[in-house]
């Protein structure tokens, strides 16, 4: 199946079911679940959550997971991105290179922790502005 170049983007609110749905899974510490995996899920509900933020805006976006490219499109339109928010981009790596063994060091209790902050801290900034 052949990807489209865009993703669809007509409904801020769905992406945002989709964002809380990933953050409750990266909050989720069931017994022998990977931490590299829960970093995934926190880096999916920033990048959806931003993703949600562009659609309301009426700004196209490419296929991506870089946050900062997302963030970057944000700026460009004249909205005011903290600091904080701008943080989230080191959750990029978590959505690919993070996931496969071998490719990095293990993640830690500690990453997944600071990572969940990150996550939440977009979302929340996010849901400020939708």
């Amino acid at each position: 199946m052949k990807q489209p170049d865009t993703p669809p983007q007509d409904d801020p609110e769905e992406w945002m079911d989709h964002a809380r749905s990933d953050l409750r899974l990266a909050q989720n510490r069931l017994p022998d679940l990977r931490f590299e995996h829960l970093c995934f899920h926190a880096q999916q509900a920033a990048e959806k959550a931003i993703k949600a933020l562009l659609i309301h805006h009426g700004i196209q976006f490419p296929y991506v997971h870089d946050l900062s490219v997302l963030l970057s499109l944000l700026a460009e339109a004249g909205e005011s991105v903290p600091e904080s928010v701008e943080l989230s981009s080191q959750l990029t790596p978590y959505a690919a290179v993070m996931r496969y063994p071998g490719m990095a060091e293990r993640v830690t209790e500690e990453d997944h922790a600071e990572a969940l902050q990150l996550a939440e801290g977009v979302m929340r900034w996010v849901k400020e502005r939708l």
